[in-house]
């Protein structure tokens, strides 16, 4: 029997097998986080509805910023074939539809200026480097501090062809909270669109029936908003209300 000499210049496995993971996982670049507000205490209460003992916690709440080039993996991939799709497309260039790209926790987000929101969804499903075949809805998202860009949409997709998903991120202000629909692309977002206007008030120009789809038809406001008052509402029952969360104590 011969035996085997091991390769002195050789690494061994498991760091051949760490580099080459390491190799094909995305990178995920040092961001420069967007402050959007600082939180005081534990639940948000004011004055003296705080019994927590937490009135002096003070907690930013921050965002990823723009992550640059490059992204990691198959991330700079996806990002030149829909720069590509746009070149061949001759209309609009890249960075007038897309404002930037995060890459964060493992997902590639492009964050899509909302004039240009159906333009760039009709390239992620029709390219064939792309082929981003479903969305899986959108989510709304309310950011009062944000001046300007309060609500925010965001769409998961899915590129079953690749295996691959990404996400698109679009936003509009408080004072016009219009977005165009994306059910010309993608027609099940119907629905989708339906809660999300009836939740958090966006309104999708060119909608086939925006009406509400979980609140009933005559209910006032919508209240996924965080603007929306929490409690005050009458208990028939009991003859009572129900105050709103920052004015309750906790051993009343």
């Amino acid at each position: 029997m011969t035996e085997q000499i091991p390769d002195p210049t050789a690494a061994p496995a498991d760091e051949t097998d760490a580099a080459a993971d390491t190799a094909l996982a995305p990178t995920e670049t040092p961001l420069l986080p967007l402050v959007v507000e600082q939180r005081q205490g534990m639940f948000g209460v004011s004055g003296s509805g705080d019994t927590s003992g937490y009135g002096r916690l003070v907690t930013p709440v921050v965002m990823p910023g723009e992550t640059p080039r490059p992204y990691g993996g198959a991330f700079d991939a996806i990002a030149d074939a829909l720069e590509a799709a746009f070149v061949r497309g001759g209309e609009t260039a890249y960075r007038q539809a897309v404002a930037g790209v995060v890459v964060d926790r493992g997902e590639l987000t492009f964050k899509v200026r909302r004039e240009h929101l159906v333009e760039v969804c009709r390239h992620l499903r029709d390219d064939p480097d792309l082929r981003f075949e479903m969305c899986l809805g959108v989510s709304g998202i309310h950011y009062p501090e944000l001046e300007g860009e309060e609500l925010h949409a965001v769409y998961p997709l899915l590129s079953i062809t690749h295996n691959q998903r990404i996400r698109v991120e679009t936003d509009c202000p408080d004072a016009d909270p219009h977005l165009p629909s994306v059910t010309s692309v993608y027609p099940a977002n119907d629905w989708h669109e339906r809660e999300t206007w009836d939740f958090f008030g966006i309104i999708f120009d060119g909608h086939p029936a925006l009406t509400r789809i979980e609140m009933p038809d005559d209910w006032p406001g919508h209240p996924q908003r965080k603007d929306y008052p929490l409690g005050g509402i009458p208990v028939e029952y009991k003859g009572a209300t129900i105050p709103p969360a920052d004015q309750r104590r906790s051993y009343s």
